[in-house]
């Protein structure tokens, strides 16, 4: 493959659908990228062996978004992608810090990673949320001799100049920004899959929830403008895509930092006038800023799926007050009725924090009361882990962690048992479904997910990956779907 002619054409592309929108390239970004292919030829030369990378991937759908910008500009650099058991030459961790689970993870695998380091000469390449904070680096820079490259959330773009500069004098390279004010539009990217794909629109957070490190080490929220997304999504619809999912850490503050009000609902009837374009998606919407012409949007987009996710995360007025999520109880109620009465064949699903510091009893039965009340699809259940740096982290935790336990379960159990009710409804109906291709579990069957984000499993000949099918559901259970047939309608 001529990557140098892949490169220039990327080049004019990126110029042609970037001319007129006050977005500025950086043509930098290519110059270290041809640094990097010209020294990665002439090794190729003279062992006739490509090198390789392989990307760990921790988080959100934000960080499996910029997995695909990093994987993008290591290709155009000349370096082959491969699987995560394969030996690599170059090892990257993009990693998430909102949990400690997560931390502790990436730890372990780097840790894990000294033996094929030292026996292949690979290098650990270490970005993401957690090298924002100072403590990681420092603890990262005396403990973790592998890990030759870190960078934060705001330089990724950088990543070819500083992997220049280590491979130009084999010292450690660490460059972490404090904030970006621009948005780099010109990069790479390799997309994970060729019939769905993430559409990043707004980056960043201005919520400070207490118990939340996203808006220190994610930054302020920068929109992106509205004809540069669209223009991306264009791309995607001429290049096969069927489902694009429009990210953000909060959806529903798209264009406020641009003074454009209802700038998302504008964007979700733009869309609709993509062809090729069959689904859209989005998340997160935090519940304070979902506004009556969002609900309007999703009720009259025919592409927008029926499926919304909004975290309320504890079912008491109190401690979401302590949260700083700025709603009550009675408000998330209320605006779960107004979405039903407008849309009422929508699923919902959620996110839950058990245990936060100074949580009662009573303050759980809200929650409970909340789970039985709005009868979520699916929740995403977390016990809470104090993030340092946050104000929760300061705040006096009074249950013990037998009683958060048990409490988890009782939450885990009474949703699981919810799940399952709303699944058995789908039992004898035939379904909308995407394919995503073979079964984790099974390769002998297909699947894929509904436009409510059901997961489901079902046998069908003449059927292929990206296939927009219809199939009877046989069997239902809280976390799938079973079915049989796969008439392709798209």
């Amino acid at each position: 493959m001529d990557t140098k002619n892949n490169i220039d054409r990327y080049k004019l592309k990126q110029k042609a659908s970037l001319s007129g929108m006050g977005v500025e390239n950086a043509p930098e970004n290519y110059d270290w990228i041809e640094n990097i292919r010209n020294f990665n030829m002439d090794h190729s030369l003279k062992t006739r062996k490509t090198r390789k990378f392989k990307l760990n991937v921790f988080g959100c759908q934000m960080n499996e978004r910029d997995s695909e910008t990093i994987a993008g500009m290591l290709i155009d650099m000349g370096f082959e992608e491969v699987g995560e058991h394969d030996p690599a030459d170059i090892i990257v961790f993009i990693t998430c810090c909102v949990r400690e689970n997560a931390e502790e993870r990436v730890y372990g695998h780097i840790g894990a990673l000294s033996k094929e380091c030292e026996e292949n000469g690979s290098i650990i390449v270490a970005c993401g949320c957690m090298m924002q904070q100072p403590h990681i680096v420092e603890k990262l820079k005396k403990s973790y001799h592998n890990v030759k490259i870190i960078f934060g959330t705001h330089n990724v773009h950088t990543f070819p100049k500083l992997l220049y500069q280590y491979f130009n004098n084999k010292k450690r390279v660490i460059d972490v920004w404090e904030k970006e004010d621009r948005i780099i539009e010109d990069l790479p990217v390799k997309r994970t899959e060729k019939h769905k794909a993430w559409v990043s629109i707004i980056l960043g957070c201005n919520n400070f929830c207490s118990y939340c490190i996203v808006p220190y080490v994610r930054g302020r929220e920068r929109s992106r403008s509205m004809e540069i997304v669209l223009n991306e999504i264009r791309e995607l619809a001429k290049d096969g895509c069927k489902e694009i999912t429009l990210l953000g850490q909060n959806v529903n503050s798209y264009g406020n930092d641009l003074g454009q009000k209802n700038l998302f609902a504008k964007l979700l009837n733009a869309i609709e006038d993509i062809d090729g374009i069959s689904r859209v998606r989005f998340m997160t919407s935090h519940p304070k800023d979902l506004s009556d012409s969002l609900i309007d949007a999703m009720k009259n987009c025919k592409k927008v799926c029926n499926h919304l996710h909004l975290p309320f995360q504890s079912g008491s007025t109190r401690i979401l007050e302590k949260m700083n999520r700025r709603y009550t109880k009675e408000g998330y109620l209320n605006l779960v009725d107004k979405i039903k009465r407008q849309i009422p064949d929508i699923a919902l699903s959620t996110d839950i924090i058990v245990g936060f510091p100074g949580e009662t009893d009573e303050d759980f039965e809200d929650t409970l009361d909340v789970i039985r009340k709005v009868q979520f699809d699916a929740a995403f259940t977390f016990i809470y882990s104090p993030r340092r740096g946050t104000p929760a982290e300061k705040m006096e935790q009074i249950v013990s962690s037998k009683v958060i336990s048990r409490r988890f379960q009782t939450l885990l159990d009474i949703q699981k048992d919810i799940g399952t009710d709303l699944a058995k409804k789908v039992e004898g109906k035939t379904v909308e479904v995407l394919v995503d291709g073979p079964s984790k579990q099974n390769p002998n069957i297909l699947s894929g997910r509904t436009r409510t984000n059901r997961l489901v499993n079902f046998e069908a000949e003449g059927v292929k990956k990206g296939d927009i099918v219809l199939v009877d559901i046989v069997r239902a259970g809280a976390f799938w779907l079973e079915g049989r047939g796969g008439k392709v309608i798209g």
